[in-house]
């Protein structure tokens, strides 16, 4: 897959089917859109490209009410491969791009660098200055500049996919529904850092991870897991939380331990898949009582580890 950005964009002359969004956590409406990208692009010989943003525009525009972010740019970049897209036109998001018009944009990236024949959009896709662009704007535009527009429903029935609707699920614990609305489970990819190996003088080490700022994370507690260790998926017991039954210095941390690891992975990064939500975070009458619990939630995390199948191409690496 090819991947455009601001500095490298060249003028091909091959014509597109685009995309254009941000797809954060290409969830299974994003999967059925981009479905839709590749098969008009293969009918008609043309590159299934997306436009996406990276920052998430919202984060420059209104900054106090950018929404928590499910994935990396590195983990949607590989799943727009996974999905057979072509060619990223990856749009660098700031100040000048927020003031750029959805005209001016339209012609200059959708028309004049990516040589759109075709694009494929939901009712829902706003963009440009002011979120002037929409399916509407784009039909009239498209009538003189050359392009026709698929208009794709909502997808996922009443309650339709979205990624507010993970993100909501996610803060309120509910793994099961974010599974449902992702088509896999949610992965959390961040590298492992030192940390006070408060886990390790416990009998439980874990890998502690470092977080991308504005990084959604799963409601506070105990999780069943899975991590890609070093070429495989292991079992991982995942802590998110603020340790209360130590200290709360305001910071929430992940934490995975994996059962029977023993490896070095200090350094490395880890795609942490959330299987199950075990229970709430807790405090302890005694350290003893704490240390039991932990016990049984590594063993239910074994056993929920059991069932798991890592066959989405999302989760294959």
């Amino acid at each position: 897959m090819r991947i455009l950005s601001d500095a490298d964009v060249s003028m091909g002359t091959q014509p597109s089917v685009v995309a254009l969004g941000t797809f954060d956590g290409v969830h299974r409406g994003h999967q059925e859109l981009l479905a839709i990208v590749v098969a008009h692009a293969r009918q008609r010989g043309a590159l299934a490209t997306v436009i996406t943003f990276d920052p998430h525009p919202a984060s420059v525009v209104a900054p106090e009410r950018a929404p928590q972010q499910i994935a990396s740019l590195v983990q949607r970049l590989e799943w727009f491969a996974v999905l057979g897209i072509d060619q990223v036109r990856l749009i660098t998001f700031d100040e000048a791009a927020a003031q750029e018009s959805a005209s001016a944009f339209t012609q200059r990236v959708v028309v004049d660098e990516i040589h759109a024949i075709s694009v494929v959009t939901g009712d829902d896709t706003h963009f440009g200055k002011d979120r002037q662009g929409n399916a509407d704007f784009l039909e009239s535009f498209g009538q003189t500049a050359g392009f026709s527009v698929v208009r794709c429903p909502s997808f996922g029935g009443e309650v339709r996919f979205s990624t507010s609707l993970v993100r909501a699920a996610l803060a309120g614990g509910d793994l099961d529904e974010v599974t449902n609305v992702l088509g896999r489970p949610f992965v959390l990819r961040g590298e492992v850092v030192h940390g006070d190996h408060r886990g390790r003088e416990l009998g439980y080490p874990t890998a502690n991870l470092s977080l991308a700022a504005h990084q959604a994370l799963p409601a506070l507690g105990i999780c069943a897991g899975a991590a890609f260790v070093q070429g495989e998926w292991r079992c991982a017991a995942i802590s998110v939380g603020r340790r209360p039954q130590f200290y709360d210095n305001g910071f929430v941390l992940v934490e995975v331990y994996l059962p029977g690891f023993t490896g070095d992975i200090y350094g490395e990064v880890l795609d942490v898949a959330f299987l199950s939500r075990l229970r709430p975070e807790m405090t302890f009458d005694d350290l003893d009582g704490l240390l039991v619990q932990m016990g049984l939630d590594v063993e239910r995390a074994k056993e929920i580890f059991e069932t798991f199948t890592p066959s989405s191409p999302f989760l294959l690496r």
